[in-house]
């Protein structure tokens, strides 16, 4: 009788997970943030205690599961309406590499090491530091590298791709790093964007612009 529970209950608590992780929203697992890794392992846990002491009612622990899963779909919902707190749960991209140089400090903050930078520079197949445009190190811990001589980029054509752009404006949020990254302040950002008839950021989704100043805007959707 109890393998027999042990498998209504693995089947149960199958279908239950396929179900909490698709309303979680949809993420590969190599981009998983380190708060998604956390949850995904408690609920991991719990799901398996549920399962192999059939002694223990189950809905015992299928209340810590669905606690984890409103405490995710909470810190998801404000991630969308707050910067700060996305940079809190999910992190924020550091540029390790510009131009060609290595900036140690942006390293030591994010305990980032050398051995590290060079095995997934080689996995990026770079073989020279002085060849990338940006280096940057993701949320998930990934390294995304731009570049210097990458052929799709025609630095004489107006209309070519460049190698970084930087969102300037968030969630109706004007990025006053990004801007001074980019040598702009928020006064030319508005100028400009009164040129395409939007006189207030807070209508703005995203903006983003180039290394040559050409904008890029997606309004919210009405």
């Amino acid at each position: 009788m109890e393998y027999y529970t042990i498998i209504l209950r693995t089947i149960f608590v199958y279908f239950i997970l396929i179900g909490v992780f698709r309303l979680m929203g949809k993420r590969e697992i190599g981009k998983l943030s380190v708060l998604d890794f956390v949850v995904s392992i408690m609920i991991a846990e719990l799901a398996v205690i549920s399962i192999e002491d059939p002694q223990v009612p189950m809905l015992k622990h299928l209340v810590g599961i669905f606690v984890l899963f409103l405490i995710q779909i909470f810190l998801a919902f404000l991630s969308l309406k707050s910067k700060k707190v996305r940079e809190i749960v999910d992190g924020k991209p550091s540029i390790i590499i510009e131009n060609g140089h290595i900036n140690e400090n942006e390293m030591k903050k994010q305990r980032y090491n050398f051995d590290d930078l060079l095995i997934q520079l080689r996995e990026n197949n770079i073989k020279n530091v002085a060849d990338v445009e940006f280096g940057i190190l993701e949320a998930t811990g990934k390294l995304s590298v731009i570049t210097k001589d990458d052929p799709e980029i025609d630095m004489e054509d107006e209309r070519s791709p460049l190698p970084l752009v930087f969102p300037v404006i968030l969630d109706g949020k004007i990025q006053e790093d990004h801007l001074k990254k980019l040598g702009k302040t928020s006064l030319w950002l508005r100028q400009e964007l009164r040129k395409m008839g939007i006189r207030d950021p807070k209508n703005i989704s995203i903006c983003t612009v180039n290394k040559k100043g050409l904008l890029y805007v997606d309004k919210k959707d009405e």
